[in-house]
């Protein structure tokens, strides 16, 4: 079995691919390779400049630079200088071919397709010992990685956080990877900045009339308590609003149901305190926040993503 399996460049910043290796590799690990570089891709900002994943049977060695990632996988026995000095190899031709302002505003996947010529071609030469006459510089990398070893990756650490899923067993016998939830919402509309903007705001109001309601309780004016707990859970329902709108987390549409519930029932106990007109802006606001929540959805990666 060949030792190079696949390869693959991608962009740190968010994950997209450049160029992979496309000759598949079928009974080589091929689709499993490809989902472990999709895995990997999703976390490289994170990510030191040079890793090692073991994943069962297979080995990902990794290095950064420039914005720019090379992955590899390999089978397990396979030396990691040998490794890391094909990903050096790439590095150095992919920067002398592509300059940095190219890589930085690609916007289609696999614009630079054609550097897989250059992946097949380091490749066929790597898996075949006899024509590696690299001995010096392999000298060099194995004394750089005594030096500097590379960050040895676990599974744990490539599970993605705020409660979405992830499915991270593949190479232990247990299955496969499956693609895990990208951890972005969809991109902002008007109506959701505009909720947002709202829902701050709702906030600030009941935060300034629960430190008047204090103020006048200090004072002993006879307000009662559980006017202020009203505000300030009404305040807080509301910031947190604010948070869901921008941020994802897991179960957003049933916090956000709850959340609305809770501003209603603030606003029914502060029904003596507000006019009419301010109990229906605050239950409106309350209500379209929720709706712009239940719109703007965790958003999977982009068709033609995969690598």
């Amino acid at each position: 079995m060949s030792a190079v399996l696949s390869a693959a460049v991608v962009r740190v910043r968010d994950g997209l691919p450049l160029s992979a290796s496309t000759d598949g590799d079928q009974g080589a690990g091929g689709p499993d390779g490809r989902r472990l570089f999709k895995l990997l891709a999703r976390k490289l900002s994170q990510l030191p400049d040079r890793c090692s994943l073991h994943a069962g049977r297979h080995v990902v060695h990794l290095i950064s630079s420039l914005g720019v990632s090379y992955m590899v996988l390999c089978t397990e026995g396979w030396p990691g200088v040998l490794a890391f000095s094909f990903l050096d190899e790439l590095q150095r031709d992919f920067i002398a071919t592509y300059d940095t302002a190219r890589t930085n505003t690609a916007v289609r996947p696999y614009c630079f397709i054609d550097f897989d010529t250059v992946i097949q071609r380091t490749k066929q030469r790597y898996n075949n010992p006899r024509s590696l006459a690299t001995k010096m510089s392999l000298a060099d990398m194995q004394t750089e990685l005594k030096l500097r070893p590379p960050h040895m990756l676990t599974m744990a650490e490539l599970a993605p956080a705020n409660g979405f899923p992830a499915v991270v067993g593949a190479f232990s016998g247990a299955g496969n990877i499956s693609s895990a939830q990208q951890q972005r919402l969809e991109p902002a509309t008007l109506p959701g900045t505009v909720a947002l903007v709202l829902s701050l705001l709702c906030g600030a109001l009941n935060l300034i009339r629960g430190v008047h309601t204090i103020e006048s309780l200090l004072q002993s004016d006879g307000e009662d308590l559980s006017y202020i707990i009203a505000f300030l859970l009404g305040m807080a329902a509301c910031v947190y609003q604010g948070y869901l709108l921008a941020r994802p987390t897991s179960w957003r549409s049933a916090k956000s149901f709850l959340t609305f519930g809770l501003i209603c029932l603030c606003n029914l106990h502060l029904s003596e305190l507000r006019g009419p007109w301010q109990l229906l802006f605050h239950v409106t606001v309350g209500a379209f926040a929720t709706l712009q929540i239940r719109l703007r959805q965790p958003r999977a990666k982009a068709p033609g993503y995969d690598v």
